[in-house]
């Protein structure tokens, strides 16, 4: 914006002369995203063979336990004649191990079997465990006859429910994500699309990519002016930042397979996509009451003093500059979920972009040798993602802000106290943002007027 308010920003990042071309040489790279068919599923999924193994367990645990209660009292012929042959409910162990054999059959044949994907089978065992052994305990005499009389029925009940919350928690969760993620890739792969199966791009949406150039990614490096990649590192980083921009840029033209999750009062709201091979990503989308230059400058432009207004992010550094695109910084999150989850640090590849009606910065986790792993924060790894910044065609005043978030947290986390978190995270940004932009606004008017 030529002799406005932040037209000193059209020259804040130089040596972009041919964002056509770059933008065709992101989807002309070789890339692990592109072209490479889904691995063939196993016939039962790791989590559900776990599952099925503690099944097992459930039955011989309960069955050696019965095996050394027949023992105390007498020699096992007689106990068993007396419990079995002779059984008496009231006083008899045989009904519990009955009990295992029941649940062992049931999940086995339901789960192992016949591969059910509902918890149906096992909240029916769950249930009639559960009511047989209480009315047991309650009508019979088996706590007046020795410590089994404890152990038999308070261990049958525990693991009966420690396979449900096993079962609903961690194997039919665990599933549906990968599911999901594998029929992504195979429209991936079926329709050879790089990263996720493209569609028409309507004149109303919010992103359109510029038209591609013909050439080499070598005739385009000529282009540039200015820092540019000479070593092989250098080179590998530039590739890293050039695939990360292509993922984030296919994310942004499939914004009706987004995924509605939750929203705020301000607006903002958070949705989340299934990745091929990277899982859930997670998509704030708010409206801004500013010029897309304020907001590029705040969070793009100047990532390194983001740590002075934004309280999710505890230090920011810039390790090496790449070329005039592309950089490496270390970052240090904030702690999230009242401290449950801990500090985090990343090592990003980050590329900037300007096009014709918004700016990106996108990237992905790397290496540098100026900050290896250390033993203070669990180092967390970033996927494909980024900030953009969508101008107004008819106010220039407002903007489109979105943040694209894949992130692996390390650690021992619950899946879903981290899916918490990173919502509440993205949503604690935006209102840090907005107070930032509050805060500077009164500083560029004044300067606008003299």
């Amino acid at each position: 914006m030529p002799g406005g308010e932040y037209g000193e920003l059209d020259g804040s990042l130089p040596a972009i002369t041919s964002l056509n071309a770059s933008y065709s040489t992101t989807l002309s790279i070789p890339s692990p995203y592109l072209f490479i068919p889904p691995a063939e599923r196993k016939a039962i999924s790791d989590v559900r063979r776990t599952f099925c193994l503690f099944v097992t367990f459930d039955l011989l645990f309960i069955s050696l336990l019965w095996i050394i209660e027949l023992n105390i009292s007498s020699s096992i012929k007689d106990s068993l004649e007396k419990e079995v042959i002779h059984y008496d409910y009231t006083s008899s162990f045989f009904d519990i191990f009955l009990l295992a054999v029941f649940r062992f059959l049931c999940l086995q044949v339901g789960y192992a079997a016949f591969r059910l994907k509902h918890w149906w089978v096992i909240a029916v065992t769950t249930l009639v465990t559960s009511v047989f052994l209480v009315v047991k305990v309650i009508v019979s005499n088996l706590l007046s006859q020795n410590a089994f009389g404890y152990v038999l029925p308070i261990t049958s009940f525990v693991v009966a429910w420690l396979e449900t919350w096993f079962l609903d928690f961690k194997v039919l969760t665990q599933e549906a994500d990968d599911e999901r993620a594998y029929l992504a890739a195979v429209n991936a792969a079926c329709e050879r699309a790089p990263m996720i199966y493209p569609r028409a791009v309507s004149d109303g949406q919010f992103y359109s990519p510029p038209e591609s150039i013909a050439g080499s990614e070598e005739d385009l490096d000529e282009e540039g002016l200015g820092r540019r990649a000479v070593t092989a590192q250098e080179k590998e980083y530039v590739r890293q930042g050039r695939e990360a921009m292509s993922v984030v840029e296919q994310i942004l033209v499939q914004e009706d397979n987004w995924k509605f999750e939750k929203n705020n009062d301000m607006g903002d709201s958070v949705y989340t996509l299934e990745i091929p091979y990277h899982g859930k990503t997670f998509i704030l989308k708010a409206f801004m009451q500013c010029p897309a230059e304020l907001v590029y400058q705040e969070v793009i432009l100047q990532p390194e003093k983001m740590v002075q207004w934004n309280k999710t992010v505890s230090a920011c550094q810039i390790l090496q500059r790449v070329d005039d695109n592309t950089m490496v910084s270390y970052d240090v999150s904030s702690g999230a979920a009242g401290g449950v989850v801990s500090a985090r640090d990343f090592v990003n590849v980050r590329r900037v972009e300007r096009k014709r009606d918004c700016y990106l910065s996108a990237g992905m986790a790397t290496d540098h040798e100026a900050k290896p792993p250390c033993g203070r924060y669990v180092r967390g790894e970033n996927g494909p993602g980024g900030f953009v910044v969508l101008k107004s065609s008819s106010n220039p005043s407002v903007c489109t802000f979105i943040w694209v978030l894949n992130t692996d947290l390390k650690g021992r986390l619950p899946r879903y106290l981290i899916h918490q978190s990173l919502a509440a995270t993205m949503f604690e940004f935006m209102s840090h943002l907005r107070q930032r932009i509050t805060d500077l606004r009164p500083s560029h008017r004044s300067h606008h007027h003299i």
